[in-house]
């Protein structure tokens, strides 16, 4: 092949290259990402009662939580059967600033077990309830499909460290990589 030519082809082979490794990249973290099985949820949520305040026990990172300690999230049924939804986080420490931040949340599924929040339009989070202390709605572990996210809330700022252990097991056994998880510090009864 004379020189001229392949110096013209040059950028095209590498071009093709280019993207065929990244096309192979794309498919292949596609394929991790749907490699879980479906993310099993509780059988049924009374939102009324999982209505309230709620502490942020545990967390995997997220963007729009670094940083934040004494977090709360506060849930309201509204009037429309949707729940209103104000995250509270205090930035740097228990006693720092606190910033909030409000969104609209619905059930997408009978079992109100599956819910959609919506911080700004049009995007929208996955919020899915997949354990919950039935009895009394104290405690709940709460992920999504994708298993980037996953919450443990507490209706108290500390939760029994046994309590703690099988949520977390929980959410080893559903496939989230809880060895990331950050404990959120939280007051203590009598101290701000």
């Amino acid at each position: 092949m004379p020189k001229n030519l392949l110096k013209r082809r040059q950028p095209i082979l590498l071009g093709a290259a280019a993207a065929v490794v990244t096309a192979g990249a794309a498919a292949y973290a596609y394929s991790r990402r749907n490699t879980h099985p479906n993310l099993p949820t509780v059988a049924h949520v009374d939102l009324k009662r999982y209505a309230g305040l709620w502490y942020e026990i545990a967390r995997l990172p997220v963007r729009f939580e670094k940083g934040c300690q004494h977090v709360t999230a506060e849930y309201k049924v509204r009037p429309d059967g949707k729940v209103g939804v104000r995250n509270t986080c205090h930035q740097g420490s228990i006693g720092g600033p606190a910033t909030s931040a409000t969104a609209t949340a619905w059930a997408t599924d009978d079992t109100n077990a599956k819910l959609k929040v919506q911080f700004f339009w049009p995007f929208t989070g996955d919020y899915w309830i997949l354990a919950l202390d039935e009895a009394d709605y104290q405690y709940a572990l709460v992920g999504s499909p994708d298993r980037e996210t996953l919450w443990i809330l507490s209706r108290k700022p500390h939760l029994d460290l046994a309590t703690r252990g099988r949520l977390v097991g929980i959410g080893r056994e559903l496939g989230f990589p809880v060895e990331n998880l950050i404990y959120t510090p939280q007051p203590v009864a009598g101290k701000p």
